[in-house]
């Protein structure tokens, strides 16, 4: 076993696919291994007996990414139908994004999907432990419709209270930005906010004052799950309140991993298109 090598845990089912980050060892001078999920949004640990390496031409078996390309591609084949009236004679500007993401590389992903799905997003890589303390000038800077405040996450004991705030990895730190968002701007209407990941204690983020969080069932979370969840807000028109149902349906993990509250979309429409554009 070597860092950079993807692995699957036996006592899990092989469930989940994973890339070794690093090799410690644990207070009984054993080998650890530290992994982390290539969809999924987890930080994990494992001996090493309970490994198994994956190799490459296998690692198609594991990823979505053929799910992934439908769901983008339906996500915009269905926004086109739905204001095809407007682009015909008009053009129309879609909700600005604000991405903090505790980990490079799921950051990276997501801002690849907002470009596909044609989202102006700005991304920061900011440790989930510090987001709280950055997201009032970042707000102030560049202005969004929409934030999203991400990263890793878990619950730290299964069989603990799942209502007591320290049994979760960084809940508590993605409520404090919440609450820092939220007196930069209170309405629900002006900044849609989703926050959370992996297992997230769901109900406590939604009343810091978040629209949307993770995790309903406290299970793991695709990293676009969010990205999917925004394209519904930033193209939906902003005399629309949103059912709920057509915001989760075209998620990866649906409504066991994603929920949230009634929305306005972001969408402006405007007459007439420009003859120079």
């Amino acid at each position: 076993m070597r860092i950079g090598d993807l692995v699957v845990r036996k006592s899990h089912g092989k469930d989940v696919l994973f890339r070794i980050i690093d090799i410690v060892e644990n207070k009984n001078k054993k080998k650890q291994v530290i992994l982390k999920g290539i969809d999924f949004r987890l930080i994990a640990d494992s001996s090493v007996d309970d490994l198994e390496v994956v190799r490459q031409d296998n690692v198609r078996n594991y990823i979505f990414s053929r799910q992934i390309e439908s769901l983008l591609n339906k996500a915009i084949k269905n926004r086109l139908d739905r204001n095809r009236k407007y682009y015909r004679n008009g053009f129309g500007r879609p909700g600005k994004v604000l991405h903090l993401d505790g980990d490079s590389e799921y950051l990276k992903i997501c801002l690849e999907a907002y470009k596909k799905l044609q989202i102006q997003a700005v991304g920061k890589v900011v440790t989930e432990g510090d987001q709280y303390k950055v997201i009032g000038s970042l707000l102030g800077e560049y202005s969004p419709d929409i934030l999203v405040i991400t990263g890793h996450d878990s619950i730290l004991n299964p069989n603990g209270d799942m209502k007591n705030i320290n049994n979760y990895r960084n809940s508590k730190n993605f409520i404090k930005a919440v609450q820092e968002a939220r007196k930069y701007e209170s309405s629900m209407d002006e900044l849609v906010i989703f926050a959370g990941a992996c297992q997230s204690y769901y109900e406590a983020i939604l009343n810091a004052g978040a629209n949307f969080a993770s995790s309903p069932h406290r299970i793991l979370i695709h990293c676009l799950d969010p990205v999917l969840i925004v394209e519904k807000i930033a193209y939906s028109r902003i005399d629309k309140v949103l059912p709920l149902e057509e915001v989760f349906q075209n998620t990866i993990t649906g409504i066991k991993g994603i929920g949230g509250l009634e929305t306005r979309g972001k969408y402006r429409s405007g007459l007439p298109k420009s003859l120079y554009e």
